[in-house]
C-alpha cells in the first residue's frame, strides 16, 4: 500500500523533491519526545495512506456512476437540468425570495394605482377641455391678448400667407389635388 500512496503523491507533486526523513527531523516541534514524534509520524502516514485509498475508491465510484448513467441514457445535460430545477425550487422557497417577491408585488400594485390615478386626472382634464370649442377658447379676450397667443397667431398668419400667396402666384403648375381649378379655396378659418 505504501508504494501506491507514494505513486499518488509522486503524480500530484512531481516538481517538489521531498526527503521526508531529513525534513521531518528538522521540523520537529519542541517538547515532543522521540517516541511521541515517531508515533505522530506513523499516524500521519496512515492517514495519508487512507486519503489515497479514499481517492482511489471515489474515482472508481465516479466511473461506475458514469457508466450507470450512460446505460440509463442520462446525459450530463439531464443532470444539469435537474440541478437547475432543484436550485430554482430552493430559491423560490427561501425566505429572501418570498420577501422580495412580496415587496415587488406591493410596489407594482402601488405603481399601477398611481398610474391609474394619473390617467384618470389626465382624462378628466382632457374631457373638461373638450367641452370648450376651439372657437370659444380662441375668442376669449384674455387668451387673445397673451404674448404666446400673439406669437403663435403671427407665425400661423405668416405661414398661411406664404402658402396662399404661393398658390395664387404659382407658375410651376402646382394645383389642388381635387383639380378644382385655379380659384383659391375660401378661407373661413378663425385666424
Amino acid at each position: 500500500m505504501e508504494s501506491a500512496s507514494q505513486g499518488l503523491l509522486s503524480d500530484a507533486m512531481t516538481d517538489v523533491p521531498v526527503d521526508s526523513a531529513a525534513s521531518a527531523r528538522t521540523a520537529a516541534p519542541e517538547g515532543l519526545t522521540l517516541a511521541e514524534e515517531e508515533e505522530l509520524r506513523s499516524e500521519l502516514a496512515k492517514v495519508e495512506e487512507e486519503i489515497g485509498t479514499l481517492r482511489q475508491v471515489l474515482a472508481a465510484k465516479e466511473r461506475h456512476c458514469g457508466e450507470l448513467k450512460r446505460k440509463l441514457g442520462l446525459t450530463p445535460l439531464d443532470g444539469l437540468k435537474q440541478n437547475l430545477s432543484k436550485s430554482w425550487h430552493d430559491v423560490q422557497v427561501s425566505n429572501a425570495y418570498k420577501k422580495t417577491q412580496e415587496t415587488l408585488s406591493q410596489a407594482g400594485q402601488k405603481t399601477s394605482a398611481a398610474l391609474s390615478n394619473v390617467g384618470s386626472v389626465i382624462s378628466r382634464k382632457l374631457g373638461d377641455m373638450s367641452s370648450y370649442s376651439i372657437r370659444h377658447s380662441i375668442s376669449m379676450p384674455a387668451m387673445r391678448n397673451s404674448a404666446t397667443f400673439k406669437s403663435f397667431e403671427d407665425r400661423v398668419g405668416t405661414i398661411k400667407s406664404r402658402v396662399v400667396g404661393s398658390r395664387e402666384n404659382s407658375t410651376d403648375g402646382l394645383h389642388s389635388p381635387s383639380g378644382a381649378g385655379d380659384n383659391p379655396p375660401q378661407d373661413n378659418a378663425p385666424f
